[in-house]
């Protein structure tokens, strides 16, 4: 008999309160064990998977959805080595981040603390949901897991998966729940204030300004990635070419992947066609301004409202710059605040783009597809907070704790 939400929310809350107090010990064996359940299962989680991804091609889904739900056995050995990966990191739990002695003797310290429970909302990526456990694992909370409708099959035998490695492991499955349901029971748990204790909605902007929003639950926003890249006239060229065709071919359907290349004017006449050269070769289809355009009669004309969108897929708009400033100036118009680069050899243009950019990542003479927690040295993601309170870039372990003030004395009062 399957649970209502508030059910698995309550049985939630319970396993977070055991959490709390296991050991960074018992913590990373049971993601290795949750890690050898993967592999164990990986015949029925891939017939899982093929079952949603023919369900989704069916229903017409778009081929950078389909890419973000497909799995293969390198994917799940992918999250797997995940896992293990976040057994080798710290445990931020406990950790004091900073203390000090009053006059009167009395000890203050300020430790990381679990949050308790956590949701996330999240589309069409199994990944998500074993990377997600593991990290709500690791920093002592327990998560509700609402993935989407397409995606259903395949995230049911990644949780069995999990739950089947807590038990070996001797930890409370019930630390992970899958909530399945129609869209009330997302409204759920928007509303699930003192059950839940943070949201997180990881996907496209419906569903994020939905759950921003609509919640009643304290929501940490992770962003769309609509990301650009600025070549200066002082760039090497051949590096800011291999930069752009990783940023938009390497994996052209994630947040990190470049959507809009912007050029300065000064080179933009020996810069530009070469750049179409290797676009079209990549096979990425080309949009851009009126400007771009008379460099090359292969760029299509990007409308006048279409330089905000993250298009998830193998096009790219080119924009044409006067110089630094308008750069500064376009990409502060249109950034989703996710990742801005900027290729250059001169450092006072360097200086000025990453203290004027306003972004979770600036990244200079290097791909914005480095930014990522694995890429990072963090270990698994939550995803990229492009909001700028609690926590902002690659969500990692540190960001899936809160903090509380421990204040040790022996009888003082105040007077």
């Amino acid at each position: 008999m399957s649970l209502s939400f508030t059910e698995q929310a309550a049985q939630a809350r319970q396993a977070a309160i055991s959490l709390s107090t296991v050991t960074r010990a018992r913590k990373d064996t049971a993601l290795h064990a949750m890690a050898d359940a993967l592999i164990a299962n990986q015949d029925a989680i891939l017939a899982a998977n093929a079952e949603d991804v023919e369900r989704g091609r069916a229903d017409g889904l778009a081929s950078a959805m389909i890419d973000r739900l497909s799995l293969n056995p390198a994917r799940v050995g992918g999250m797997a080595d995940g896992l293990r990966d976040l057994a080798r990191l710290a445990d931020p739990v406990g950790e004091v981040i900073r203390g000090w002695q009053l006059p009167n003797g009395v000890h203050i310290d300020q430790v990381r603390v679990p949050f308790g429970v956590v949701g996330i909302i999240y589309e069409a990526r199994p990944n998500v949901t074993a990377d997600a456990a593991g990290i709500c694992l690791k920093s002592g909370n327990a998560v509700l897991l609402r993935g989407s409708s397409s995606a259903v099959v395949s995230n049911r035998a990644v949780v069995a998966a999990l739950r089947e490695g807590l038990e070996a492991a001797g930890l409370d499955p019930r630390t992970v729940h899958l909530v399945e349901g129609d869209r009330a029971v997302t409204s759920q748990m928007m509303a699930a204030r003192g059950l839940v204790d943070v949201l997180i909605p990881r996907g496209g902007a419906s569903l994020i300004e939905t759950v921003v929003q609509g919640s009643k639950v304290p929501v940490i926003e992770t962003g769309t990635g609509n990301c650009h890249l600025f070549v200066d006239e002082s760039a090497d060229q051949d590096m800011a070419l291999r930069i752009m065709i990783n940023a938009k071919t390497q994996r052209p359907s994630v947040c990190n992947a470049l959507e809009t290349l912007v050029v300065h004017g000064g080179i933009a006449d020996t810069f530009v066609p070469k750049a179409l050269d290797a676009l079209v070769e990549a096979g990425v289809r080309v949009q851009g301004s009126p400007a771009a355009q008379a460099l090359d009669a292969r760029i299509a004309r990007t409308p006048d409202d279409g330089w905000d969108d993250e298009s998830l897929s193998l096009d790219l708009r080119v924009a044409v710059v006067d110089g630094l400033d308008d750069a500064i100036r376009f990409i502060r118009a249109h950034t989703s605040g996710h990742s801005e680069t900027i290729v250059t050899n001169d450092l006072a243009s360097q200086k000025r783009f990453v203290a004027e950019v306003d972004a979770a990542a600036v990244l200079v003479n290097t791909s914005s597809r480095l930014v990522d927690g694995g890429q990072f040295g963090f270990g698994a993601e939550i995803g990229i907070s492009t909001q700028k309170l609690h926590a902002r870039g690659p969500m990692a372990l540190p960001e899936m704790t809160t903090t509380k003030y421990v204040v040790t004395g022996d009888g003082q009062v105040r007077t």
